[in-house]
């Protein structure tokens, strides 16, 4: 069993779906958990009440990831108020679902500001409190199949995840010497209030039956949320740079 007790993990974007999930994961295994949001508080709240529950210590910090200034402040108060952080997850994302010929210059900001910028400041304001042990720091991206495949009206967001895989190990090179994992875990589709959004998701959820290479079993947030742990633990220790697929084996044929 993994066991993360006295560890403390950072998590953005963890009112819910797979942020969440990773939280009470991270939390069931023994460490404390600094649950991030930008808008919604009450869900924020409602997890680390469950983290509480577990006997580990929660805090709740609200910052928007795509500004800088956000995330230098964020890591200004884990200093100061809790001293330590060894394990960082990049989950929170955004970009809208539409043509990329419908697209304009504050969309292209935004997402890449979000979702491939703000692993980059995480790690800049981190780096110290990540390195100082005693165990190896962890960073761990969150990505999904836009960043090799063409998905309808996922052309940012698919870019942005292309985008950040390369970062992480680009980052990896810059950090890796200094006592820090980076890889980044790639989830499959996992119904979550987001990617019911996603045009034509009726039809990806009823294909997906078919692709999978599990069976019946259906991929979760919880399913992802068990290789983050993973990557999180000293298990992982000589994985760098790499990008995990948890998808069933849905990606592997047509």
């Amino acid at each position: 069993m993994i066991n993360l007790t006295g560890k403390t993990a950072l998590v953005t974007g963890s009112s819910r779906g797979i942020g969440r999930a990773s939280a009470l994961k991270l939390a069931q295994a023994g460490a404390d958990v600094i649950v991030n949001y930008a808008t919604s508080q009450s869900a924020a709240m409602g997890v680390a009440k469950e983290i509480v529950q577990m006997g580990r210590k929660a805090y709740v910090v609200k910052a928007d990831i795509g500004e800088e200034e956000d995330v230098k402040s964020m890591m200004e108060f884990v200093k100061e108020h809790i001293g330590q952080l060894n394990i960082v997850v990049s989950n929170a994302a955004t970009g809208g679902f539409r043509p990329l010929l419908a697209s304009n210059t504050r969309h292209f900001n935004t997402t890449m500001n979000i979702n491939v910028l703000a692993m980059v400041n995480l790690v800049k304001y981190s780096v110290e409190l990540l390195e100082k042990g005693p165990d190896r720091g962890k960073v761990i991206g969150i990505s999904s199949h836009g960043s090799h495949m063409a998905l309808p009206m996922y052309g940012l967001i698919g870019g942005s995840k292309a985008a950040m895989e390369s970062i992480a190990r680009h980052l990896t090179l810059e950090v890796g010497d200094r006592g820090i994992n980076v890889n980044v875990v790639k989830a499959g589709l996992v119904e979550t209030d987001s990617t019911r959004r996603i045009p034509f998701s009726d039809r990806m959820f009823a294909e997906r039956e078919n692709k999978s290479m599990v069976g019946d079993r259906e991929l979760l947030p919880e399913d992802v949320a068990n290789s983050i742990l993973f990557l999180a633990s000293p298990l992982s220790d000589l994985i760098q740079g790499e990008t995990l697929t948890v998808d069933g084996g849905s990606a592997i044929h047509i």
